[in-house]
Parts: C-alpha cells; sequence; structure tokens
C-alpha cells in the first residue's frame, strides 16, 4: 500500500515515517482492497501536552476513511488511529461479506 505522509509546522524524521508504514501495512491482513493511506502530522501550539495531531485517509473501493486523534506522541497517535481503521475495516469487510 502507497502511505504519503506530509507534516505540518515541522520535519518528520525516517522513524516515524517507517512507524506508520509498519502499522498501516499491518492494515492490509484485515481488508487487502486498500488503495493508499495519506497521513497528515500536524502540530498545534497550545500550552496543553496533547497537542500533536494525527489524520489518517484510507482510501478504499466504495468510499475513504478517515480518523483523527490528538495526543502526546505521534506514535501514540498513530496506534490509536490504526486501531480505530481496523475496526471500521472489519465492520466494512462483513458488511460486504453479507450483502454477497
Amino acid at each position: 500500500m502507497k502511505v504519503n505522509v506530509q507534516s505540518v509546522n515541522f520535519n518528520a524524521d525516517q522513524k516515524l515515517i517507517d512507524f506508520i508504514q509498519r502499522k498501516l501495512d499491518r492494515l492490509e491482513n484485515y481488508y487487502d482492497k486498500i488503495i493508499y493511506a495519506d497521513v497528515f502530522l500536524k502540530v498545534q501550539n497550545t500550552s496543553g501536552k496533547d497537542n500533536k495531531i494525527t489524520e489518517i485517509l484510507l482510501s478504499i473501493p466504495g468510499g475513504d476513511i478517515m480518523v483523527k486523534k490528538t495526543c502526546k506522541k505521534f506514535e501514540e497517535c498513530v496506534d490509536e488511529c490504526a486501531s480505530s481503521l481496523q475496526r471500521q475495516l472489519i465492520k466494512r469487510k462483513e458488511k460486504l461479506s453479507t450483502h454477497v
């Protein structure tokens, strides 16, 4: 799967990009028709500790899936987004299998 990572207001290091790629590659175990993933990493200028925002747009046939999480670390956000996407992909696959 093609993963496009865009970081806003900072430069993402290669270690973070590799981590995102590994996490999103695991989603193909649950749904094999994923076309690509767009990942947006943003840092908010707030006084709170939860200032890292991660948005993942997953392109699949029949419509896209979008998740957005705010956390202290990008790795934590990517973990939460991936588990949320996993649940949605399983639900989508079950829906498709009942209609066939």
